[in-house]
């Protein structure tokens, strides 16, 4: 089966690369006041900077509940898992083999990733996907955006637009492992063609496919706008509530091939060793809100100015069971040790007790506010975009007992550890396209940003955490597009990016750097109506990259470490081929190779040399059959190859996640009676045809200690959208 997809993708891609004469696509686009939103940090189609664009209509076809990052799945370069392994939940992405926390998310030009971890938690992000206009993402260090730098992507989302016309929507979606899904929106339309309010309510239900990995997600997103010829205004919030089971530990390499969705999270022990049963209460809750203003005025057709303002408030705990025999003989921690929690031994029954069982809630209270302004000034040949941002970031971290073994001397309110941390982003670009002549056009890009990011208190394994730094780094980019006629582009670009570290990489070295990337991208489009081809060769050379080392720490983040210079360098193609008014083709495919160059490293006493950069597979591909017998009724066929990944760098051929090959069918459907309902979109997934075993991810713990991120087997989900 792996044969024949493979085989489909390259026969999609020959033919779009050698193709000659077919009808010119129609590319006027005629910009919104909504798109204008996000221009600060998106690019157009024939920009010298790889992309792709999702549409709401794209999205819709397989939105039954699943996190972004899946919908996602199908693009070039990516690779995304799942936590408790059905899509809902906790799950990641990863973009030409880079992790999630440097790839840069931002929501109508706000900065969405967490300051302190870098990273985007898609679990906060319950059902977005439903309030989704369109989204880009840009492979690569892209154009200069918002917010922390891009090191493997940026994902620049666009939320609803503004409705002119009044409707309203029930949706409702079930599948395998109890997942249930409801969600209803309105719009009241353009009132006075002026005003309009939207909004959303979701919940999401699933118990995972993994052991007891449930998820229990409910989510709201309101929008109130004014709408004139050159005004528009924005008012936004959204938000909600996720509690999931944890499921971040795992499946170690000894169990994998007998039990593939046990769960370890909130193991209970007796003193002989017995599993005794699990802990009801292993929690993720957290709680984030949103709050969005975008104030758009366009003064003439060459001037525009677009300011935004946020404040997210995000608040939670991960709640968990210290089981005493289970961690000091299975983790081999000290965390259930009395002089762990800084208490004092205490006597029971004339006996010296020095650990416990106990409850405990690790918290996370924050407050972020971001201030973004952009001028456009367009005139004959210039495009001219410049602005800036500032966000800040303050944050507490603290833990607390909630329940023990023995009536320890514990305060009500005593935190075991507490932590305070403060971060500041101020950050200014100017970019600009240049039409020379109707081939050429010249881009050049310039940001400069300035971090502060301090702390004091205590990590969460109670030593001392301080950081005092500062960053000040300047982000230049270049590139040329050619248009050598209506169907054919071609485009290189340089640009350079830089990236502070995480709180977790302070937390795992407290001498950890910044890291840097020079990307270099050379590309070539051919665009028709009925055919699109493009074809585009990356190297990416880092000096300090953080990599992944394999391990991951007590709150299931992955550690990374600073790995000196490195690469990664390869070819994306992408085709998409009309057959006829019935039957389309679309493939793509990443060939890379990615190392680290470790000069001056050792592993037992022998220089290393070049060694794969880990989670780095050199093969990913996609192919996805279309076919629609009758109106309205689409049926795809589609494919996903993801090649061997290594779980460290240190070229362990042991350490690895094998190669897997998926197959899914997406059926859509929709009717338009003529009563009651505007439409009636029925659309379904089965998901893993084949029934594959396999991994999407897993961490390396070192001496042989394997952990593995199984997905499910067969699955499926369908649902029913009625609209009025």
């Amino acid at each position: 089966m792996k044969n024949i997809f493979l085989f489909l993708t390259l026969l999609v891609l020959s033919v779009c690369a050698n193709a000659q004469k077919i009808q010119q696509q129609d590319s006027t686009n005629i910009e919104t006041l909504d798109e204008v939103l996000v221009n600060a940090v998106r690019v157009n189609a024939d920009s010298p900077i790889t992309h792709s664009n999702v549409t709401k209509e794209q999205l819709s076809k397989r939105n039954l509940g699943q996190d972004l990052p899946v919908l996602l799945s199908y693009l070039p370069s990516v690779v995304t898992t799942s936590d408790a392994g059905a899509g809902i939940g906790y799950t990641g992405i990863r973009v030409r083999g880079v992790s999630g926390g440097s790839t840069n998310v931002t929501i109508n030009g706000i900065p969405y990733n967490d300051a302190e971890s870098l990273g985007a938690f898609w679990v906060n992000l319950q059902d977005f996907s439903s309030s989704i206009e369109n989204l880009q993402v840009q492979r690569g260090v892209g154009t200069s955006t918002n917010g922390s730098g891009a090191f493997g992507a940026s994902i620049n989302i666009l939320t609803d637009a503004v409705n002119n016309d009044a409707s309203a929507s029930i949706s409702t979606s079930f599948g395998s492992f109890n997942t249930l899904r409801n969600n209803v929106k309105f719009s009241t339309g353009l009132l006075n063609d002026k005003v309009e309010i939207s909004g959303r309510l979701s919940k999401i239900k699933s118990d995972g496919f993994i052991d007891r990995a449930s998820s229990d997600l409910k989510s709201y997103f309101l929008q109130a706008s004014y709408k004139d010829s050159n005004r528009l205004i924005k008012a936004i919030t959204f938000g909600g509530t996720e509690v999931t089971y944890q499921a971040w530990y795992g499946v170690d390499v000894f169990t994998i091939d007998t039990d593939r969705t046990i769960n370890i999270a909130g193991t209970q022990m007796d003193d002989a060793g017995n599993v005794t049963g699990y802990y009801d209460n292993q929690v993720d809750d957290y709680k984030q809100d949103h709050y969005q203003l975008h104030w758009n005025e366009r003064f003439n057709n060459r001037l525009s100015l677009n300011v935004g303002l946020n404040y997210t408030y995000g608040r939670g705990f991960y709640e968990e069971y210290v089981d005493d025999y289970f961690y000091q003989n299975v983790f081999f921690s000290d965390d259930s040790k009395f002089s762990f929690l800084g208490l004092n031994p205490i006597t029971v029954d004339g006996n010296a007790v020095e650990s416990m069982d106990y409850a405990r809630r690790k918290w996370l209270d924050n407050d972020y506010y971001v201030a973004n302004a952009s001028l456009n000034y367009k005139y004959n040949k210039l495009d001219l975009i410049a602005g800036g941002s500032f966000n800040l970031y303050e944050g507490d971290h603290f833990g607390e007992i909630i329940w023990a073994q023995y009536a320890v001397d514990i305060n009500k309110d005593h935190r075991y550890y507490f932590a305070q941390s403060r971060k500041t982003d101020a950050s200014g670009f100017a970019k600009a396209t240049y039409q020379l002549n109707d081939k050429f056009s010249l881009y050049g890009d310039v940001q400069y940003r300035h971090i502060d990011y301090k702390t004091s208190g205590m990590a969460s394994d109670r030593t001392p955490f301080e950081v005092d730094k500062s960053y000040n780094f300047i982000n230049p980019k270049v590139g040329i597009s050619v248009n050598l006629n209506n169907q054919n582009n071609l485009y290189a670009s340089y640009a350079r990016a830089n990236r502070e570290p995480s709180r977790n990489d302070f937390e795992n070295g407290p001498d950890v750097k910044p890291e840097q990337l020079n990307d270099f991208e050379l590309g070539y489009r051919y665009n028709t109506k009925n055919l699109k081809f493009n074809a585009n060769g990356y190297f990416m050379y880092y000096n300090d990259q953080l990599v992944l080392t394999g391990a991951i720490d007590d709150v299931g983040a992955p550690i990374r470490a600073n790995a000196g210079e490195g690469y990664r360098a390869g070819i994306e193609l992408e085709g998409y081929l009309v057959l006829s008014d019935k039957v389309s083709l679309q493939a793509n495919a990443t060939l890379s190779k990615n190392r680290n160059l470790n000069k001056g490293q050792f592993l037992n006493g022998e220089a290393l040399g070049e060694t794969e950069i880990a989670y780095s597979p050199s093969v990913v591909n996609s192919t996805a059959i279309n076919y629609a017998p009758v109106k309205n009724l689409q049926l795809s066929l589609i494919n996903k190859y993801v090649g061997k990944q290594l779980m460290n760098n240190i070229g362990d051929k042991d350490s690895k996640i094998d190669a897997y090959n998926t197959l899914d069918f997406n059926v859509n459907y929709e009717l338009k009676p003529k009563v009651i309902f505007k439409s009636i979109l029925i659309n379904g997934i089965i998901n893993n045809i084949a029934g594959v075993e396999y991994n999407s991810n897993g961490f390396d713990y070192g001496g042989g200690y394997y952990v593995y991120y199984p997905q499910a087997t067969t699955n499926f989900l369908m649902g029913v959208t009625l609209k009025f």
